[in-house]
């Protein structure tokens, strides 16, 4: 089994620091806002990684994080009038929601920076202590970068390329303009701890390294996290660790590429992010998860206007033809293993769900052939689809209920348009004893009509 390794960019045979145990660790949300497709990609490559190491016999042990104080949560506490610590704590209980609806499991282990201010706090003394870190009169902490000669060795960065392109925290009592903080402190009115430095909180990059040495020790052996983590963020969790322990902190760093919308990066500035809760109201988790696994995890995503209607098209044909299997052979309990050894062999080069799923398309298609010759070979194939891709999240739902839930709807009869446009025009004249008159006309017809400003939606009943 290999995997591809960012520290030495290249793929490396998977041998863990222990026999038949994993450690693993992957950065999760800063819950300043709603989770995007962004943090739910994240969220499903890692949880697959584990599952997928699991397949292979080992005991795994997931990490995962939520960043639950920082600039950008304080910013809308500010904004919404809610304390920072309560809002954090609505933010991550809505996320939670959201991603048990993608299906995607929790992990071993929950850590959040709130409940490790004690162990953050001591890691950041005993930097001090070692001679990598400094306070400040003002009271903040930052990492002497100078005194790690091997910073950059993971984003190929020099310290002064490390300025470029990146915002520096501004402070006079700082050594370089390149160290960067492990403890910040409070400004009058900010959520806030006792520290040998007096009230503060954590900087964002020592948390995960703090959090990690906690839960595994000095060593793991997979960290993972989107590519746009790779500088500053993980090149500074190596510093501040690696200089600590005087012990290689990580042996595989991983990282998924980014999602793009129509090309262009999404980003709040752009107004082009696209909010996973909203994609879950529109399209399947099957057809949303065949969308992003169709490419390597390492590649970026460009969504396209048809990325995932199209999807969808591919999962409703694929779940019609389960059903039609398991409806004629109902007493057919084999399984085509070859099914199972080819998906593994994808998974075993770096995790490629994207030859996996590509295979799924040639897998029905002979489905299809079998029903037609009424093999009973067909539900063997299905019966082994369903095992094998459930570990990606796929084909877990019954036929009929995935029909009957996200199939697309019959077109709107031409009549019933015609009074959803008649009673249109009557709430633009303000009749508004027309419209409900003609509400209700819709709804003798078996549809509901929601206005709204971009106009009205029809929903059969």
């Amino acid at each position: 089994m290999k995997i591809y390794n960012s520290l030495t960019r290249r793929k490396e045979e998977f041998v863990p620091l222990e026999p038949g145990k994993v450690k693993m660790y992957a950065c999760g949300i800063t819950v300043s806002g709603d989770a995007h497709i962004g943090h739910g990609f994240q969220a499903l490559i890692y949880d697959i990684f584990r599952k997928y190491l699991e397949k292979r016999g080992y005991a795994v042990t997931y990490a995962r994080n939520y960043t639950d104080v920082d600039d950008k949560i304080i910013a809308r506490s500010r904004e919404t009038g809610i304390p920072a610590d309560e809002y954090a704590a609505q933010m991550i209980e809505k996320t939670d929601r959201i991603m048990r609806a993608f299906d995607v499991d929790d992990p071993t282990l929950w850590l959040k920076a709130t409940e490790n201010i004690g162990n953050i706090i001591s890691f950041v003394s005993d930097l001090i202590r070692s001679g990598h870190a400094y306070a400040t009169e003002s009271g903040d902490v930052y990492f002497d970068v100078q005194t790690f000669p091997a910073y950059g060795k993971l984003s190929g960065r020099t310290t002064e390329e490390a300025l470029d392109g990146v915002r520096v925290e501004n402070d006079e009592n700082k050594r370089n303009a390149f160290d960067f903080a492990l403890w910040k402190s409070a400004k009058p009115g900010e959520i806030c701890w006792d520290s040998p430095w007096g009230k503060g909180r954590p900087g964002w990059h020592i948390e995960c390294s703090a959090m990690n040495r906690a839960a595994f020790g000095d060593q793991i052996d997979i960290h993972g996290g989107g590519r746009d983590l790779i500088f500053p963020h993980h090149e500074n969790e190596i510093a501040q660790t690696e200089a600590l322990t005087g012990k290689q902190f990580v042996r595989y760093w991983t990282h998924n590429g980014l999602i793009k919308v129509n090309g262009q990066k999404m980003s709040k500035s752009l107004g082009n992010s696209l909010l996973l809760e909203d994609l879950l109201k529109a399209y399947s988790p099957d057809a949303v998860k065949l969308a992003l696994l169709s490419t390597s995890y390492r590649n970026d995503i460009n969504i396209t206007d048809r990325l995932f209607p199209e999807a969808e098209e591919h999962i409703a044909r694929f779940y019609a033809l389960i059903g039609e299997a398991e409806a004629r052979f109902p007493a057919e309990a084999g399984a085509e293993e070859e099914i199972d050894e080819a998906f593994d062999s994808a998974m075993d080069d770096d995790f490629n769900t994207a030859v996996a799923v590509s295979a799924l398309y040639g897998y029905f298609r002979e489905v299809r052939r079998l029903l037609d010759a009424g093999d009973a070979k067909a539900r063997r194939m299905t019966n082994q689809i369903r095992k094998t891709y459930s570990l990606l999240g796929l084909f877990k739902q019954d036929p009929a209920a995935y029909a009957a839930r996200y199939q697309a709807q019959e077109p709107v009869p031409a009549d019933v348009l015609a009074l959803a446009e008649e009673r249109k025009a009557a709430r633009a004249n303000k009749d508004w004893a027309k419209s409900d008159e003609l509400r209700e006309q819709l709804r003798a017809r078996g549809y509901a009509v929601k206005d709204s400003k971009d106009g009205y939606t029809l929903e059969k009943l």
